[in-house]
Formats: C-alpha cells, structure tokens, sequence
C-alpha cells in the first residue's frame, strides 16, 4: 500500500510501532499508543517532514491511534486499515466511539472476513457520515489476502481527498 501511494505521488512515511520494534506481540494501552504517536509526529514536524496536508493512518492497533489522534494533529484525512471495531466474538466491546470522533474525511479498508467486525459492521457505525466510506476487500483482518486490492482501494480514496 504504501510502494503504491508513493507511486501515486504521495509523501509516505512508514512507521513501525515503538511495541512492535520491542518484539511485543500485544498493544499496550490506548493512552500509551496515543503518547508515542504524539512524539513520533512531533519529531517528524520538528525535522521538517511533514509538510502540506497530514493524512494519518494505520492497521489495526495503529488504524486505532490514527483516529484518535487526528484531530490533535490536524489530520487532513484518516485511511484506516483493518480497523479492530470489536474484540473477536465480542461485538459488545465496540470501539466504535474511536470512529465516530474523527472530524476529518476516513476511509476504513476492511477485510470481507474480519473477525474483529466486517465491512458492514464498520459501515453501520458510519452511516449518515458524509465525509466516511468503507471499501471491502477480500480477506481477514491481516489484509494479506489480495493486497493489490488493498492499495487500489487505498490510493482510490487518496486520489479522491486529493481532489477534494
């Protein structure tokens, strides 16, 4: 997704989760999440690198962050990938609320079979939102299945903010 964003002529800046590059397996708290996505942004600005509109985004956990935070960081956009509305079989732990509180234009690309909610699950949440779609694609919450589909969707909505 991101060689193909980069092709379309978007600044991409891929970044790896400060537990991830600790050998962690599972997300530490939101607060927690939320604090280093603050610094990583923070660093990234004060070095220059973001310049022009922010378009935050992320899979799973970082899909999560990306909508909490893009208000602070006056995200322009927010594409999430694979985002974890419900624990698997837990459909009444909704995160729901993440969602709704971006102002900003989202996308949520979601696998056909995603344990954690599917495409019409994040859909219901979303519906009457003007500024909000969802693009289901084949597979589960990893995205792996097709990813050629996953960027397409991606890059389908980047180009459409562009254009905006």
């Amino acid at each position: 997704m991101t060689a193909e964003a980069a092709r379309a002529g978007w600044r991409v800046i891929g970044v790896e989760q400060p537990w991830r590059v600790a050998g962690r397996r599972i997300a530490p708290a939101p607060p927690r999440l939320d604090e280093g996505w603050h610094a990583i942004v923070g660093g990234l600005r004060a070095r220059g690198l973001l310049t022009g509109p922010l378009v935050q985004g992320g899979r799973s956990a970082g899909a999560r962050v990306a909508c909490r935070t893009a208000a602070q960081h006056g995200a322009a956009g927010v594409l999430a990938l694979a985002f974890p509305l419900h624990p698997p079989g837990r459909p009444e732990k909704s995160r729901a609320d993440e969602l709704l509180v971006v102002a900003a234009p989202l996308v949520v690309v979601q696998g056909e079979t995603d344990s954690f909610g599917g495409p019409a699950d994040v859909a219901a949440v979303l519906r009457g939102r003007a500024t909000a779609s969802v693009y289901a694609v084949p597979g589960d919450h990893s995205l792996k299945r097709n990813v050629d589909v996953v960027a397409a969707a991606a890059v389908t909505w980047l180009a459409a903010q562009a254009a905006a």
